[in-house]
């Protein structure tokens, strides 16, 4: 069985089969690795976030990627991983998807804001 010498020994030492050879068939196309999405928990109780992707073969080559690219930097305690195929979206032109949703202003600091110079207007107008 011809394996690939090379001046790296850790190569020689692996026993790489030779191009001749194919022992590495596959029912799957390998040739180009799937997308994942990764999601960090930092803290306990703390949602996850979003903190990028990673290309991998198989979901648990991928948890590994994202163990080493993502969790750790910092404090991580949970990891999440979801194949980018299985995220939907919701498309630009259904914009009017969300019409029905009021006004929520009053969810935003601004919107007291002008509250309060209301009430600072009254109160010098009562004293």
């Amino acid at each position: 069985m011809p394996t690939i010498t090379s001046l790296d020994p850790r190569i020689t030492r692996a026993k790489i089969p030779s191009e001749q050879e194919q022992p590495f068939e596959s029912k799957e196309s390998m040739d180009q690795f799937q997308t994942f999405e990764v999601f960090v928990q930092s803290k306990t109780g703390a949602h996850h976030a979003h903190v990028g992707s990673v290309h991998a073969p198989t979901p648990e080559m991928a948890m590994s990627y994202a163990k080493e690219q993502y969790g750790r930097r910092g404090q991580t305690l949970n990891i999440w991983i979801v194949e980018t195929s299985n995220i939907h979206v919701l498309d630009q032109s259904d914009s009017d998807f969300f019409e029905t949703v009021p006004d929520k202003g009053y969810r935003e600091v601004a919107a007291y804001a002008k509250i309060r110079d209301k009430v600072e207007a009254f109160k010098k107008s009562q004293g």
